[in-house]
C-alpha cells in the first residue's frame, strides 16, 4: 500500500484520514494500520472521512474498533463521517454509532472539537463529547447491542 493510499491532513494535533469507497478484507488491514500510526503519532482528535465510503463490511468494522481502543488508551478523540446509509447500517449492527461520535458532515465532525470536554467519573468518556447528529451511547464495546 503506497504511502499516499489514505490521505492524512493534519491541523495541529487534529488528523483527518480520508477512507476509500469501499472498506472490505482486502484493504481493512491497512485502513487499520494507518488509523494506529496517526494516533501513535500523537493525534489528540482522529476524524475518519468516511463520506466517500459506500460499503463496509465486518472486517472494515473490526478496524474502525481496533482505532477505537488505541484512541481510548492514548485519549485520543475518535470521530467519524459517514454519508451512505449502508455504512451506518453496519455502524449500528456493530454497536459503534453508540460508542464513537457519527456525523453526517465533515464540518459537523470538526465543529465538534470546539466543544470543551472534561471526564466524568463512571460518565460518558471525553472521546465522546455531546453532538445533535449522533447516538450518546456510555462507555462499552462493540458488541453491547441493547
Amino acid at each position: 500500500m503506497s504511502k499516499d493510499s489514505y490521505p492524512v491532513r493534519w491541523t495541529g494535533g487534529q488528523a483527518i484520514v480520508t477512507l476509500p469507497t469501499r472498506i472490505q478484507a482486502a484493504n481493512a488491514g491497512p485502513i487499520r494500520d494507518e488509523l494506529l500510526l496517526v494516533i501513535n503519532r500523537g493525534a489528540t482528535e482522529l476524524i475518519a472521512d468516511m463520506t466517500a465510503t459506500v460499503s463496509c463490511d465486518h472486517e472494515g468494522a473490526d478496524a474502525v474498533v481496533r482505532a477505537y481502543q488505541r484512541a481510548l488508551a492514548s485519549g485520543t478523540q475518535l470521530r467519524l463521517v459517514v454519508t451512505a446509509p449502508a455504512v451506518r447500517r453496519v455502524l449500528t449492527l456493530n454497536g459503534l454509532d453508540r460508542l464513537i461520535p457519527v456525523h453526517f458532515s465533515l464540518a459537523a465532525a470538526a465543529a465538534a472539537s470546539a466543544a470543551p470536554v472534561t471526564p466524568e467519573p463512571d460518565g460518558p468518556h471525553p472521546a465522546r463529547p455531546g453532538t445533535p447528529d449522533r447516538v450518546t451511547a456510555q462507555r462499552g464495546t462493540a458488541h453491547d447491542v441493547p
